[in-house]
């Protein structure tokens, strides 16, 4: 028991170890981009670079938010903190949607503007600066690529540095359609795809961190399905007062209270159905719920609760 829990301790730290050096690592990268476009804007006099140089600025700020929240969220439970800070990493990830979608409402209103007024720019020198972009993002992506799925944090941040990314190919066709055809209008329709990708997945991941923050039922998770195998185990009677939220990534919780036959409280039979319950939502699901607390009781203190009510 002892050699088990202490593995497990390691692997989580390795596991943290590495998702914070991804995060810091993008981070560095994104922030040598923000450099490197900057002073291409200001050779250049492109407002498409420029305007892609501020949305990696802000991306690299969402990253720095990232890397804060991926040291708060493995610290320790209290008393206080009962979960600890594992929620850190959902509110990372809303602020980093939000930033997201403002980036897309930007460069559409850019876009827009740049229609009616486009702007001369040198378009070899941008071409040079939006390469040098798109490399540096791709080199982001493959270090954040393998853990983009862990939780929120992780892939609001991909998200962020893709977004970089079809900022650097915009700004690549954009002086490549310039310098073959002269048509400065480029630069606006690039800001137009690359908000018309950015905007759907800001508001998908605005979507997911507001469930879990509103406290949602897990999605997946069908609470008149559980509700239905809780009735099913033998002495159970009713089940109420079923909830059902998410906590962190990969950290579903369940409670309810279950009124079983009185005589489980007499010939000693409850601690069983207990476990019962707590194997049934941990293993009939496709969301498991690990963490449950089930309240167990007869009918007439059922009955008793609800008049209280």
């Amino acid at each position: 028991m002892g050699f088990g829990h202490a593995h497990g301790h390691a692997g989580e730290d390795v596991a943290r170890a590495s998702y914070r050096g991804r995060l810091v690592l993008a981070c560095v990268i994104t922030l040598s981009i923000v450099a490197a476009q900057a002073l291409g804007a200001w050779i250049t006099g492109s407002l498409a670079l420029l305007t892609d140089a501020l949305h990696s600025l802000i991306d690299s700020i969402g990253l720095l938010v990232a890397v804060i929240a991926a040291g708060l969220m493995f610290k320790a439970a209290t008393t206080q903190r009962t979960w600890g800070y594992r929620r850190v990493e959902i509110l990372a990830g809303l602020v980093q949607a939000a930033l997201l979608l403002a980036i897309g409402i930007y460069a559409v209103i850019e876009g827009i503007q740049r229609l009616s007024t486009p702007h001369q720019v040198l378009h070899l020198e941008l071409l040079v600066f939006g390469a040098i972009g798109l490399i540096g993002n791709l080199l982001s992506l493959w270090v954040l690529s393998s853990g983009r799925r862990a939780n929120f944090n992780l892939r609001a941040a991909f998200l962020e540095v893709l977004a970089d990314a079809l900022g650097s190919i915009g700004v690549m066709v954009a002086a490549a359609v310039i310098w073959v055809t002269g048509w400065h209008q480029a630069d606006a329709v690039a800001a137009l795809v690359i908000a018309a990708v950015i905007i759907p997945r800001a508001l998908l991941l605005l979507r997911e961190t507001g469930r879990i923050l509103l406290e949602f039922a897990p999605r997946g998770l069908d609470l008149e399905e559980v509700r239905a195998h809780l009735l099913n185990v033998e002495h159970v009677k009713e089940v109420h007062d079923l909830h059902a939220s998410t906590v962190a990534t990969g950290l579903p919780v369940l409670s309810a209270h279950v009124v079983v036959d009185e005589a489980c409280f007499s010939n000693g039979c409850a601690p069983e159905k207990l476990a019962e319950l707590r194997a049934c939502v941990a293993e009939h699901f496709d969301v498991p719920v690990e963490h449950s607390t089930f309240q167990l009781e007869t009918a007439s203190q059922a009955r008793t609760e609800q008049q209280g009510h």
